[in-house]
């Protein structure tokens, strides 16, 4: 069994996958199309970050691959239509580092405020600037976030536990944590908001989401975040705002094209500009997040490939099923059509095999049921259930 990780993932998930026996390739940097088609070969698992894209193309050349683990909170990097065509599990971390990113923008709301990158810079050039002229406290001031998911929520608790008000817009109907307060449209956000915190996903949707328009329609000396994804934000228009001083100061961690590896130049129509705070994708960057999430990941996708459990796949459906401790599993993942389930029990049924568990589940165009048993389902009726027309794969523990 081998499993490829790449973009220098936690040791941990290492760690766990070698425990349950797997041959891990660990690697530093991301893979081209063209590299990913020619290194999966023989691959069963998959680890990557955000730099690496997993297309259709790859995902039909990986003819061994049984699952995707995205060791981050997106997934827009990996086809999932072709991913779930092909019956291959794909995993994230949606929580393990939410605490990351809200640390850093809330350090960069408070280094904006009070110029710090300026300041800083100024020192290191030997010239000692004590003033109060541009710097405020944060205290008092609103906070815009735009998404209000995991990330957004916990920003807005410990934004108030620092005397900020918070507002926020998202499409879908979340509560309010706190005193914040739901805005009825993005526009009454920005004509509110002090400090505008973007927290959306990277579904293709979201590109170019934030423009020229919402640069202009921010407040006089707002400051902008984005610590979500490069490609949602202009940042041509961005550099124009703060230019003209419409937009006092912007601190920005995601790019719409970021280096592959570590140590590549990084170009970007931001940098040199003292009242910009640019780091390279380190939201989540923390050793305590990147040990997380890769305990956390490894764990779902060893969990699939021993034990058939799709517990929090992204494209699957979902089935949790207990640990096994004694007996024989199949696992047997279909197209959603009538009837299925019924065929499945007359197999067991008719090799007299006693059932000891069954755990199904739909999803869209696909359903997955997980049964246990005394003794193993005969080799001739797993092979029936492979023939099936229904049949995406079926496997056995």
């Amino acid at each position: 069994m081998k499993a490829l990780l790449l973009e220098s993932i936690h040791p941990a998930a290492v760690e766990v996958l070698e425990g349950r026996g797997y041959e891990v390739d660990l690697r530093t940097g991301s893979l081209g199309e063209g590299e990913l088609v020619e290194s999966l070969a023989g691959v069963d698992l998959l680890g990557i970050r955000s730099n690496t894209t997993v297309t259709e193309r790859v995902l039909k050349a990986a003819a061994d691959l049984q699952a995707i683990g995205c060791f981050c909170i997106g997934t827009n990097q990996v086809d999932l239509a072709a991913a779930t065509a092909g019956g291959i599990g794909v995993f994230n971390a949606p929580y393990s580092n939410t605490r990351s990113v809200v640390e850093l923008v809330i350090g960069e709301i408070i280094a904006l405020a009070r110029r710090l990158p300026e300041k800083t810079q100024r020192m290191h050039d030997g010239v000692w600037d004590k003033s109060a002229r541009g710097s405020h406290e944060v205290r008092g001031r609103t906070l815009g976030i735009v998404g209000y998911g995991n990330i957004g929520t916990q920003l807005s608790n410990l934004a108030e536990s620092l005397g900020m008000h918070v507002v926020f817009y998202d499409k879908a109907d979340r509560p309010a944590h706190g005193n914040a307060r739901r805005m009825r449209s993005l526009e009454e956000l920005l004509g509110v908001a002090d400090v505008v915190s973007l927290h959306v996903d990277g579904r293709p949707g979201n590109a170019g989401f934030f423009g020229p328009e919402q640069f202009a329609a921010m407040r006089p000396r707002s400051m902008f975040i984005n610590a979500s994804r490069g490609m949602v934000v202009d940042d041509v228009s961005l550099r124009d705002h703060l230019l003209s001083g419409h937009i006092a100061g912007a601190a920005i961690d995601v790019f719409p094209v970021e280096p592959k590896t570590q140590g590549d130049a990084f170009e970007s129509v931001l940098r040199g500009l003292d009242n910009v705070i640019l780091t390279p994708h380190v939201g989540g960057s923390t050793q305590e997040a990147q040990a997380e999430i890769g305990w956390f990941v490894a764990e779902k996708l060893a969990g699939f490939a021993m034990a058939g459990s799709t517990a929090l796949s992204v494209n699957l459906p979902e089935v949790a099923a207990p640990p096994l401790t004694s007996g024989h599993r199949l696992g047997f993942l279909h197209h959603n059509v009538p009837g299925v389930l019924a065929k499945l029990n007359v197999l067991f049924a008719a090799d007299e095999d006693n059932v000891t568990g069954q755990h199904l589940s739909t999803r869209d165009a696909l359903g997955y049921v997980v049964t246990d048993s005394s003794a193993p389902l005969s080799t001739a009726a797993v092979d029936q259930l492979r023939s099936s027309e229904h049949c995406l794969w079926t496997r056995t523990w």
